[in-house]
């Protein structure tokens, strides 16, 4: 397979594409844009569906009639965006039906600004919308994980028949990197779509809907949403371990671009002789809750340090898996700023001079 260098966002886009994407709809917003752009030129290629809607809110009532019928669709917007598709992705899941939403995050609240941030991940993995209801929630931290993980998305929908979601900041869909896509797509066998709407010939008509006026009916849909959830919670969970090992005296948790950060940072100290190890949350839902607990668990760790471009949204998560194990401290950056390896280090620094040396063995 040879290496292309690809802008994210159309990265993202071809790897859509390839996974057998056939309708996507969308509505222009910075800073993921280019995806739309992209696709409105090759989505003719694979006798796909491209449509710019008036607004976000009929982009998601889209994709709640295309899905219904079975077809791979998908979208991509930008935290304010996303907000708008809110009730639609709440009606799909409830209505069990699967799609793939990009979000390539922006600062916020509000309109915010351009600049990259991790701020919608309160958004993203806590559902944003009403109900008791989930997505499935990935986070690339470079452009080839940001290929593979779109054409995973697609096949995890399809699988938990649930809308899943690719989040990325800015820098992901706007940095350019060398990236590869399999010559040929191939993903594990799925149950055939019965539940679609593709006409009633020979068959009873199916009802595809989200309302359930019998509140027994309703607890009901609710009860198998959730035993979906649980058993994404055990099928699901992705994560990464960088450097980790029986000399860390603390442990880095981060995601996406920012965690490239932290390696950086990691990789500076370790030329000093300082060793800092650091897990990555690749499903930031399912959330490693107990891989994350196991790691902090070990003797040499002595705290952890949570890093985000945002106030600490996915602190929250890690506070729940270190449950006072450790001493746990934050850094951010949001608005649009990033923070530098720099900054990571010397946060690093503040921890290390605050916990004392640990003790040298006695010669016998």
């Amino acid at each position: 397979m040879a290496k292309i260098l690809m802008k994210g966002n159309e990265a993202i886009a071809e790897a859509a594409l390839r996974a057998g994407a056939t309708n996507y709809f969308c509505y222009p917003i910075t800073p993921q844009t280019e995806v739309a752009e992209y696709l409105a030129k090759r989505m003719p290629d694979y006798g796909g569906v491209f449509l710019q809607a008036e607004s976000e809110v009929a982009v998601g009532n889209m994709l709640f009639g295309a899905a219904s019928t079975g077809k791979r669709v998908f979208t991509s917007s930008s935290s304010p965006g996303i907000s708008l598709m809110q009730e639609a992705l709440s009606y799909m899941a409830g209505a069990h039906l699967p799609c793939v939403i990009i979000n390539i995050m922006r600062g916020g609240p509000g309109l915010g600004g351009i600049l990259p941030a991790q701020s919608d991940y309160f958004q993203a993995t806590k559902g944003g919308g009403h109900g008791d209801y989930r997505i499935l929630v990935l986070a690339p931290s470079n452009l080839q994980e940001a290929v593979d993980l779109t054409m995973l998305a697609f096949h995890l929908a399809d699988k938990y028949r649930n809308p899943a979601m690719i989040i990325g900041d800015g820098m992901i869909g706007q940095m350019m990197e060398p990236v590869e896509f399999p010559e040929k797509y191939v993903e594990e066998e799925l149950p055939v779509k019965t539940w679609a709407a593709t006409g009633a010939s020979g068959r009873k008509p199916l009802i595809i809907k989200s309302l359930f006026l019998d509140p027994n009916a309703l607890e009901h849909n609710n009860i198998l949403l959730k035993e979906k959830y649980d058993q994404m919670a055990k099928e699901e969970v992705r994560f990464e371990l960088y450097k980790t090992g029986p000399k860390n005296r603390i442990l880095l948790v981060s995601y996406g671009t920012m965690a490239r950060i932290c390696q950086t940072a990691i990789d500076a100290l370790e030329a000093e002789g300082i060793s800092v190890g650091l897990f990555r949350p690749i499903s930031v839902y399912p959330f490693p809750h107990s891989q994350l607990r196991e790691e902090i668990s070990r003797p040499n760790v002595e705290s952890v340090l949570t890093i985000e471009m945002s106030m600490g949204q996915m602190l929250e998560d890690v506070e729940r898996a270190v449950a006072e194990r450790k001493p746990l401290a934050f850094f951010g950056r949001t608005g649009g700023i990033v923070p530098s390896p720099e900054e990571v280090i010397e946060q690093i620094r503040k921890l290390l001079d605050a916990q004392p040396a640990p003790r040298k063995a006695k010669k016998a």
